[in-house]
């Protein structure tokens, strides 16, 4: 080949590769301004209970206070780079305590949120609207709304108003078991084939006092009971889409999204790798089976010393396999393309969903890489802003709405 040819098409080369990172640098500072323009919410973040288990104390001065901290995935400086202005604070109640201790932990934890706000007050504030954020994100804090994870404190009609005046603006109706109000994706046992004859009162008295109906976590058959019965838009705070993990519940199938779309709702997509890609489930799943195994054998607890040492040796010849976050983009993608793009938003599971964040999403600093992706595909600027937080927005004001009428 002529040196001169060879010379050009390396020279178009080189000069298509530069235009490329010059687009792409482009983009990013597109994206790192926009996370900080457009209010960004975040549907779920697990923040109170990683607290919690880190032995919070309300009593004296502690050290996790998330201002600035090298533990879980959020803090106020690291939301602050990443444009977090809204997480919901998850008031998460394992599925394994009864009624009693679900209050106690339910009151101990919105307690907390409440107190870090309190006395963090030049970074934080409590919010139960969306007037409320955009008020406390204008000077310039980050709102704290919450969201209680499993309804199971929910024994009578008058604890529903009772929490709605403790803050809680959502209510996912139940977590990994039945409970009093309706059957979990995660259990086979169907107590109730859907939602409880309680629980319709439940969802009835929750609108009427302006709680969002949280689907996530709900077996396929109580979602299409609350769809039928429910005069405002639900939501599901955590969840992804089950095209892309077949066979997983806990996401939501087509036909839902499809109902969730005709509702008005939103799906808070969320960002765990096993949430996101069916193969990587296989893979952590296999590992998880092999260690059993392995304890099984050598008669040990799995929260043992001896366990925790099998762990890491095994870690260094069996990696973790993680998601990325262009796929994420690919569930919002295919949301979108079911429903469009009024029924979608950002729903992380930060601080739930342990080591298996994807690429590119490790911890609350990143959302500019979320809207990179989505301006790489070509989204507008009034469709991310939809996404970050509009969407979720105008189904809380119109649950608000709903209850003042």
């Amino acid at each position: 080949m002529n040196r001169l040819i060879v010379f050009f098409m390396f020279a178009t080369l080189i000069s298509c590769a530069s235009k490329k990172k010059i687009i792409d640098n482009n983009l990013m500072k597109q994206a790192n301004n926009w996370a900080q323009q457009f209010i960004i919410a975040d549907g779920h973040v697990d923040l109170p209970y990683r607290m919690k288990v880190k032995n919070f104390r309300m009593d004296k001065e502690f050290v996790g206070i998330p201002i600035s901290s090298k533990d879980g995935d959020f803090d106020f400086k690291r939301a602050k780079k990443g444009g977090l202005d809204a997480p919901f604070m998850s008031i998460f109640i394992p599925a394994d305590k009864d009624t009693e201790d679900s209050k106690k932990l339910a009151d101990t934890l919105i307690n907390m949120v409440t107190w870090i706000a309190d006395q963090n007050s030049a970074y934080f504030a409590i919010a139960k609207t969306p007037g409320d954020v955009r008020r406390i994100v204008a000077g310039g804090k980050i709102a704290l709304p919450m969201g209680m994870e499993n309804g199971s404190p929910i024994s009578a009609l008058d604890d529903v108003a009772y929490y709605r005046k403790k803050g809680i603006s959502y209510v996912t109706l139940t977590h990994s078991k039945d409970n009093l109000i309706c059957d979990s994706s995660y259990d086979t046992t169907h107590t109730h084939n859907g939602l409880s004859a309680f629980g319709y009162t439940v969802i009835e008295k929750m609108q009427r006092v302006g709680i969002m109906i949280d689907i996530s976590h709900v077996s396929d058959s109580a979602f299409f009971d609350v769809i039928n019965v429910v005069h405002v838009p639900v939501i599901a705070s955590h969840s992804s889409a089950r095209k892309f993990t077949p066979g997983f519940e806990r996401n939501m199938s087509d036909d839902m999204i499809v109902a969730l779309g005709k509702n008005g709702g939103v799906i808070m997509i969320n960002f765990g790798s096993t949430f996101l890609d069916g193969e990587i489930q296989k893979i952590r799943n296999q590992h998880r089976e092999m260690l059993a195994k392995i304890y099984e054998e050598k008669g040990l607890k799995e929260d043992s010393k001896e366990a925790e040492k099998i762990r890491d040796k095994f870690s260094k010849t069996h990696k973790n396999v993680y998601s990325d976050v262009a796929k994420v983009v690919d569930h919002i993608d295919h949301v979108v393309k079911l429903v469009g793009i009024d029924h979608v938003g950002f729903g992380s599971d930060f601080d739930g969903v342990g080591d298996s964040l994807p690429t590119g999403l490790k911890d609350v600093a990143d959302y500019p890489n979320l809207i990179y992706e989505l301006l790489k595909r070509g989204y507008l600027p009034q469709d991310i802003k939809k996404i970050c937080s509009d969407n979720v927005f105008r189904v809380w004001q119109q649950v608000l709405d709903y209850s003042s009428r």
